[in-house]
């Protein structure tokens, strides 16, 4: 891939500013890591040798039957090595089984709690204050609150950048598209933008929801739809100033054709406010889906969510490790991401760092 010397020098100033650098790579590695949540934050075993056969429930489905039961339903593990364990200590007190002890030896994930299974087995009811066994406590339901936070933070990531980046696609083709042919062109589309913009877009998400269902693909198609209007007006802006340069109008004396013209010569000098301004449109998203989700109309329950989190910390506030452990998951998410764009802010602009006396 080449760099002209202006990218280059951009990416030099993203990597002095230390804090910037910093954040972004505790951001990459938190999500490439949560990424493999399913399988590290389960209460399936990575590894499990039963009976001296060997198994990988965290990897492949099994079923009840696999491990001598009747049924074709997915076994429940930790019964089974409960099971195995009681049998031992009935051996070891002179009593025995018909067929013997099964061998069993498991390889547990790091974090073995399932984030949509309630854990009722401690005395009362929930939610249970954070212990050796749920490190952050339990939720109103049981359920692990740091599984729950973690399998949260990889949904909220993954659906904010695909939201940004949808978005995006769709401001740089639309705002181009404004800016590039001008004219009535220009004028009828900045007409519907604004009449489109002018819907409630939380009215909307009820709307569709409650007719569709709410879903994590059908939630991103809706604030799709309304997320690339700010950047629309950067690029319809930056397409007008570039469209009468002197070098794109030498390319139309040359003959070359438009879609070479928009996308060769005014797209890549046009691309400061897109990068610019996708650290601030994550956080944009990261933000929206979590005050859905606290409101009831984001995604379906029992989806880990962040905001469903925060609304079940409002509703027990006698059970304070709840609010407070997601209230600063989000903090430090939304902090290290604005550290990012402010980096990326500067490097973009080398004369906002400068300072006159």
């Amino acid at each position: 891939m080449h760099f002209s010397q202006e990218s280059k020098n951009r990416i030099k100033r993203f990597l002095k500013n230390k804090r910037a650098f910093l954040s972004l790579c505790i951001l990459v590695i938190a999500y490439l890591l949560s990424l493999t949540s399913p399988w590290t934050v389960n209460d399936e075993p990575l590894y499990m040798s039963y009976g001296g056969k060997s198994y990988f429930p965290a990897f492949f489905r099994y079923s009840e039957k696999d491990f001598g039961g009747s049924y074709e339903t997915e076994p429940d593990y930790k019964a089974l090595v409960a099971s195995a364990e009681e049998c031992e200590m009935d051996e070891a007190e002179g009593y025995s089984r018909v067929g013997g002890c099964p061998d069993v030896w498991t390889i547990l994930p790091p974090i073995a709690h399932d984030p949509l299974k309630a854990d009722l087995a401690d005395d009362g009811a929930p939610p249970f204050a954070p212990s050796e066994k749920h490190w952050l406590g339990t939720d109103s339901n049981g359920r692990d609150v740091l599984s729950r936070l973690i399998h949260g933070f990889r949904i909220c990531i993954s659906f904010s950048l695909l939201l940004t980046v949808l978005g995006t696609f769709l401001g740089i083709v639309i705002g181009g598209i404004q800016g590039y042919l001008g004219k009535f062109w220009d004028t009828g589309m900045q007409r519907f933008i604004e009449i489109w913009s002018s819907l409630p877009m939380l009215y909307v998400v009820i709307l569709i929801g409650s007719i569709y269902g709410r879903s994590f693909w059908l939630l991103i198609l809706i604030m799709a739809a309304f997320n690339w209007i700010s950047l629309s007006y950067y690029m319809r802006g930056e397409f007008l100033k570039l469209r009468s340069m002197t070098y794109v109008q030498s390319a139309r004396v040359l003959g070359l054709g438009h879609r070479h013209i928009f996308f060769k010569e005014i797209l890549p000098n046009a691309m400061t406010p897109v990068v610019t301004l996708f650290p601030f449109t994550l956080i944009g998203g990261i933000g929206s889906l979590t005050s859905l989700d606290f409101l009831g109309f984001g995604l379906q329950p029992p989806t880990p969510s962040w905001g469903e989190l925060m609304s079940q910390g409002l509703n027990n506030l006698y059970a304070p490790w709840i609010s407070i452990s997601t209230v600063v998951a989000l903090f430090v998410t939304l902090l290290l991401t604005t550290f990012v764009g402010e980096g990326v802010r500067d490097a973009m602009d080398p004369k906002s760092g400068d300072r006159y006396v």
